[in-house]
């Protein structure tokens, strides 16, 4: 189980040969020292320096690959050091109170920066619990730390981190616990309390970030929705200097940790996506080459979000999320169980199942972190939607692309003859031979709806309707022709949240994170009616989508930028080549085609100030330039 355990949550993008790394000992600001393994081109030259602090064991890297797809350190551009966590692997012996792994990090960046192979600049990459160590150790400011990539990493300590609408994240807190331990002070307190609100205040520091960060996320991730937040804090709240020198791409990726999907790859659950595949390396290696190699690469003229449209299986560029075009939408339930734009006409109209805590409606996939559960998008049909404890909604076969950018919103009327339940929702892409993939899922426990103190409690009176609102994680996803949209309604999704026993007692009895006491079986509703209307609220993007770069792309010479009048575009194929002219929200201003001419002049004189997108398509290439307009 031990080796199971490290194994979990550690990344490692490519497979190389076993290399022998040069073993160090770090000396820490407290005399106790901290074991390194440092990966070394040349014992000739000086590099920059890749810096990977992690809490699974150093030894992963030297049996397994290299992180951002190096496979041999001869060849790369690149020194690499990877030091265990104090109290960790090979720097068990180095426990002490009163340290942090942020001042850990910067002693370990600042040895470094002195060596004979260091030329003094130094990056940080690495996912998951590796990401978040990235923070804590920028908040420190270290001198010689240049730029960080923390993957699917939340670095706030928040409530609704562990608690999703009221309900513990049971199968990802299990797993915390076989980690890292200390899991005791979140079961115990489920709701909002002086606990969360020292935590949140000491892990949230955007003002103390003065470096580039590139922060990588997945659709899949359970971090994505903190990842999303930060982002816009980083741009608002990091110190001025840099704040417009951070980027986010985010892809259609899992956490990672348990199965064959991980940040990059290529298999997503029950999905594919080729465009996708180890795009998170190339990002972070344009981002690192730029900051820590100086090379003039482009990189500065990346949008500050990069995002992958599933259903679409492109990469397109946004100067902010949601992008600025989508527009919301509602779609409303109906009681024949359809989902449409009208709204229901009926009166007293709504449909009911049966919620027993014994036997609750299985996880199946989603933003897992749990060995025993595969994450990402996979098909509901068999174990979820062929039991009789779901409602399932679902439009018509569509006829055109549907392309849903931001938080769907699920607005329910619901009813219980219990003082307390859950209702749980899961939205899906019904493919045209009836799969039911998995794009997103959410819950409310119905104590809560109208916040998680303890003041704001609130139990349910017998078939009394009440109005909850379910927001969900942020996505980018179209529904293509012949697809479905599918919600599912049940009032569990286990072992992914805790089970609500119906009784409206205590949540955790006796400290115990999974349990049932007297548990009672719910008879739950959901109203479809002019007066209580449920709907889901989707943001939707009408426009077609800018697709600005995918693995081919290249990048096409503009002058002069910024520009006032007119741009000449060289670099273009002599070949029949369109020309598509978008604003920063992805609005098509126009298109024009060309041929056989390596250089085009365009009048721009006519647009207003601006950032502008042109994409030019050829037969054999895909090309970008993006261009401002003052």
């Amino acid at each position: 189980m031990k080796k199971i355990l490290v194994y979990f949550l550690v990344f490692v993008v490519g497979v190389m040969d076993a290399q022998s790394p040069i073993t160090m000992e770090i000396p820490m600001r407290d005399g106790k020292m901290l074991a390194g393994d440092l990966y070394l081109p040349s014992a000739t030259s000086r590099f920059p320096t890749l810096f990977v602090f992690t809490p699974y064991g150093k030894f992963f890297y030297s049996l397994n690959g290299l992180p951002l797809g190096i496979d041999k350190i001869a060849d790369s551009d690149y020194a690499i050091v990877i030091v265990d966590w104090r109290c960790r692997f090979a720097s068990l012996s180095a426990c002490a109170t009163g340290s942090t792994n942020g001042e850990d990090g910067y002693d370990v960046i600042e040895w470094i920066a002195e060596q004979p192979w260091s030329n003094g600049k130094v990056g940080m990459y690495g996912p998951s619990a590796l990401g978040n160590v990235q923070f804590q150790t920028a908040r420190e400011q270290p001198p010689s730390l240049v730029a960080c990539v923390p993957e699917v990493a939340a670095p706030h300590f928040s409530y609704d981190q562990y608690y999703q609408g009221g309900i513990l994240k049971l199968a990802s807190v299990q797993t915390l616990d076989l980690l890292f331990g200390f899991v005791g002070p979140i079961v115990n307190s489920p709701y909002f309390n002086f606990f969360w609100e020292i935590a949140e205040n000491g892990s949230m520091y955007p003002e103390r970030i003065d470096i580039p960060m590139l922060l990588v996320g997945g659709w899949f991730d359970h971090n994505v929705d903190q990842l999303v937040r930060f982002t816009d804090t980083l741009y608002s709240s990091s110190q001025e200097m840099v704040r417009d020198q951070h980027r986010t791409l985010i892809g259609p990726w899992v956490h990672g940790g348990a199965g064959q999907a991980n940040v990059g790859s290529a298999v997503q659950g029950d999905l594919f996506f080729p465009e996708a595949e180890g795009f998170n390396t190339e990002f972070a290696l344009e981002f690192f080459n730029y900051h820590l190699r100086e090379q003039d690469n482009g990189w500065n003229n990346r949008a500050r979000i990069t995002y992958f449209q599933m259903g679409e299986d492109a990469w397109v560029e946004s100067v902010s999320w949601p992008p600025s075009a989508a527009e919301r939408q509602h779609y409303f339930l109906h009681s024949d169980m359809g989902i449409r734009k009208e709204p229901p006409p009926e009166t007293g109209a709504h449909v009911s199942f049966t919620y027993n805590p014994e036997d609750p409606s299985p996880t199946v996939g989603g933003k897992t972190l749990n060995l025993s559960l595969v994450q990402g998008p996979l098909d509901q049909r068999e174990l979820v939607e062929a039991r009789d404890d779901a409602l399932i909604f679902s439009t018509e076969a569509l006829s055109e692309n549907l392309a849903v950018v931001g938080k769907i919103d699920v607005k329910l009327f619901v009813s219980s003859n219990r003082p307390d339940t859950d209702f749980a929702v899961r939205i899906t892409d019904v493919y045209p031979d009836g799969r039911s993939i998995l794009l997103l899922d959410d819950i409310q426990r119905m104590r809560f709806r109208n916040g998680f103190t303890t003041r704001d409690t609130a139990f349910m009176e017998p078939d009394e309707v009440y109005n909850i609102t379910l927001t969900l994680d942020d996505i980018a996803h179209t529904f293509g022709p012949g697809h479905r949209l599918r919600l599912i309604i049940t009032s569990s999704n286990y072992p992914q949240y805790n089970r609500n026993m119906n009784t409206g007692g205590q949540m955790h009895p006796d400290g115990n994170m999974d349990t049932l006491v007297h548990a009672l079986v719910a008879r739950n509703s959901v109203f479809m009616e002019s007066q209580a209307a449920s709907a889901l609220i989707l943001p939707i993007l009408s426009n077609p989508t800018v697709y600005v770069f995918n693995h081919s792309t290249q990048i096409l010479n503009v002058s002069p930028n910024p520009a006032r009048d007119q741009i000449s575009i060289s670099g273009l194929p002599k070949e029949r080549v369109t020309m598509q002219l978008h604003d920063a929200r992805g609005m098509h201003i126009g298109s024009i085609s060309t041929a056989g001419f390596d250089e085009e002049n365009i009048d721009i004189s006519f647009l207003p100030k601006g950032l502008y997108v042109l994409q030019v398509v050829s037969k054999s290439s895909y090309y970008l330039a993006k261009f401002m307009v003052y």
